[in-house]
């Protein structure tokens, strides 16, 4: 399901994913970029926003180092101690999706960004709407980011 601006929910058909491998509450979203240009534009827009960016894996470069081949695979994580805390306090074991996440990947030569959907997370730890709403960002900030 689309919603015209790219998202891709579920991931049900959209992209170049096997039907096993497509979990449900996922958002994907196509970027004009590359994954190392996305990547970038991204760490822009987090220090634009005053967030914080706790770090970037490059996943593909550490499959390289140990003799393995991987699509260029890039997880970023980033989010605002002012938000995340009062989540974390609430549900303590929303620190295991928190910070929160992106994942820049190529995706068969389109860049794909891939998050879990912040309502997928507050579901997930019973979250009340005024604290829901803290991880809500996500959606506009990686709008922001494919909007070139």
């Amino acid at each position: 399901m689309s919603d015209g601006h790219g998202t891709i929910i579920g991931l049900r058909g959209a992209l170049d994913i096997p039907d096993h491998q497509r979990p449900s509450g996922i958002v994907t979203k196509s970027s004009p970029l590359t994954v190392s240009e996305t990547v970038a534009r991204l760490s822009g827009l987090l220090t634009q926003k005053g967030l914080r960016m706790f770090s970037v894996i490059d996943q593909r470069a550490e499959a390289a180092d140990v003799g393995l081949e991987l699509r260029e695979t890039t997880l970023v994580l980033f989010g605002s101690p002012v938000f995340g805390t009062p989540v974390m306090a609430a549900a303590p074991l929303s620190a295991l999706d928190l910070p929160l996440k992106v994942l820049v990947w190529d995706n068969g030569g389109r860049t794909s960004v891939s998050y879990v959907s912040p309502d997928k997370l507050a579901s997930r730890y019973g979250l009340p709407e005024e604290l829901a709403a803290r991880l809500a960002g996500i959606d506009t900030l990686t709008e922001a980011l494919i909007a070139v």
